[in-house]
């Protein structure tokens, strides 16, 4: 009978899923990937030894098979209200997946799956009030037409709070696109709209406020031309650093996280950077949010030879109020910006046309 009851438990664990309906099923797999990441960069921030990092970077929860699995549940099921919230999730967490066509070229993985997911709500969900969470997550999604569509959401939604939401993220949009006096016109009018008509809704548990009030900071004092902040803090042996000590050179100021994926060609890209202007007034200055040991690690396993300042906390992230990475900025001698964006070939091609001007 004690054998019995032992394997009850277990059955009915292993059974309860395929009873599950597709909210639960959807439900079950953002829950459990979620669960997962955050015991794998658990696991990663504790690793003695550089060997022993570097297997555990490779368990790295599979976001590509999560959201395949994902989308599978969805598709079928779009026109559902339950729908939005794991749609949001698939949102989220596929930005940053690419697939590679015949010829090389790369384009994200979940694109078709996006442009369904936009089609499903134009048709169903116009009216959802909870449609807050999604116009967010497009945001990180890299869908092309993401900007389109929240435009319209902004104007056509018939819940103000959900076009307030739609409009802080049409201006964090257009914050990636230029920095002309046109844009900006245009981000802060939608930052104003954000604000007048859902400055208390909170997504993820941060107010539209909060992030609005993030966005105009960030116009006001990190935009391209600005004279970024003096970052001080620790570097990877606990000594004092400040972005300062670099007076004088070109730097690629590097916010950055080990658990991110496509590390690989992140470090990759520094590397090379680095290796081209060599002998040059230039420097790469990592803000990564690993701690002091693991960038110790990572610098005994040779993949980082740059400094760094350790910010587990993230405290000088916020000063340049960094919501994802990583992210890359491109400072003069004077530490006045020239480039805020994705770390890639923009980057080097504006520090090197700093360092002609110099």
């Amino acid at each position: 009978m004690r054998f019995s009851l032992l394997l009850a438990p277990a059955a009915v664990a292993i059974v309860a899923p395929a009873f599950a309906g597709p909210a639960e099923q959807a439900h079950e797999i953002s829950s459990n990937y979620d669960r997962d990441f955050k015991l794998w960069v658990l696991k990663l921030n504790v690793a003695p030894t550089a060997e022993e990092r570097n297997k555990i970077a490779l368990e790295r929860p599979d976001t590509a098979a999560a959201v395949k699995k994902m989308w599978a549940i969805l598709q079928p099921n779009l026109s559902q209200p339950w729908a939005l919230e794991p749609a949001a999730w698939l949102l989220r967490n596929s930005g940053k997946l690419v697939t590679r066509d015949e010829v090389g070229n790369a384009k994200p993985m979940m694109a078709e799956a996006a442009i369904a997911i936009r089609e499903a709500i134009l048709k169903n969900h116009m009216a959802n009030k909870d449609l807050g969470p999604l116009c967010l997550a497009l945001v990180a999604s890299n869908d092309g037409g993401a900007l389109p569509f929240l435009e319209r959401v902004e104007k056509e939604s018939p819940n103000k709070q959900v076009q307030g939401v739609a409009a802080l993220s049409v201006a964090m949009i257009l914050k990636n696109l230029s920095d002309e006096p046109e844009v900006m016109r245009r981000r802060l009018t939608m930052l104003r709209k954000a604000i007048i008509e859902s400055s208390d809704v909170e997504i993820s548990g941060v107010s539209v406020a909060k992030l609005a009030e993030d966005e105009l900071y960030i116009i006001q004092y990190l935009s391209k031309g600005r004279q970024a902040p003096d970052l001080q803090g620790v570097g990877s042996g606990g000594q004092p650093m400040k972005l300062s000590d670099y007076h004088g050179k070109v730097v690629v100021l590097l916010f950055w996280r080990s658990e991110e994926g496509n590390n690989e060609l992140l470090l990759e890209m520094v590397r090379n950077m680095r290796e081209r202007f060599t002998g040059k007034p230039f420097e790469v200055v990592g803000v990564s949010r690993d701690s002091k040991e693991v960038l110790r690690s990572m610098q005994a396993g040779g993949e980082i030879a740059w400094p760094n300042f350790s910010d587990p906390e993230n405290k000088l992230g916020a000063e340049f109020r960094v919501a994802g990475w990583p992210l890359a900025y491109v400072l003069d001698g004077d530490r006045r910006i020239h480039y805020v964006g994705a770390m890639g070939s923009f980057v080097e091609l504006t520090a090197a046309a700093v360092l002609e001007e110099k």
